[in-house]
């Protein structure tokens, strides 16, 4: 079983992509994690949200295996502290056999073909955070749930 990011838009920030390589290089450790970068659309001034929300669902789409478990990323998921986080990674990890997907959307968010192909919704917060940032507050949530679930001293509660 694997976990992997998913997002719209490149990490073009270089402290963002530091903070995101210290994370990701830590989490490797404990799990095959890998992130994918889906470029933003071009050239979409005559677009509407909705048809760019569809455009980013084609995208996607093309990158997801049927088998996936899909988890969005998302201001109206499920709030969790990190250590109830970690459990439910957890319990997604020991009970679906699947691949993990997590994927973070563009600006407009998800087209609905993408709300009903996923298999769930997490917020990291109710405060909005730029889509680059989310990237390495939630790796850096992925690493700190599994020295939460191995024991590790890195979270103190």
């Amino acid at each position: 079983m694997k976990l992997s990011l998913i997002t719209i838009g490149k990490t073009d920030l270089k402290w963002v992509k530091e903070g995101l390589d210290v994370y990701k290089s830590r989490l490797v450790h404990y799990v095959p994690f890998s992130i994918k970068e889906i470029p933003e659309l071009k050239n979409v001034s005559s677009f509407t949200k909705e048809q760019i929300k569809e455009k980013e669902a084609d995208l996607l789409f093309a990158e997801l295996k049927p088998s996936d478990e899909v988890i969005l990323l998302d201001e109206h998921g499920k709030e969790f502290r990190s250590i109830d986080f970690a459990a439910f990674l957890e319990d997604k990890m020991s009970h679906s056999g699947k691949d993990i997907v997590f994927v973070i959307g563009g600006a407009y968010g998800f087209s609905q073909r993408v709300y009903d192909r996923s298999n769930g919704k997490i917020s990291l917060s109710r405060m909005t955070f730029s889509h680059q940032m989310v990237r390495t507050i939630f790796v850096e949530q992925l690493y700190r749930a599994f020295t939460i679930i191995r024991g590790e001293p890195y979270h103190h509660e």
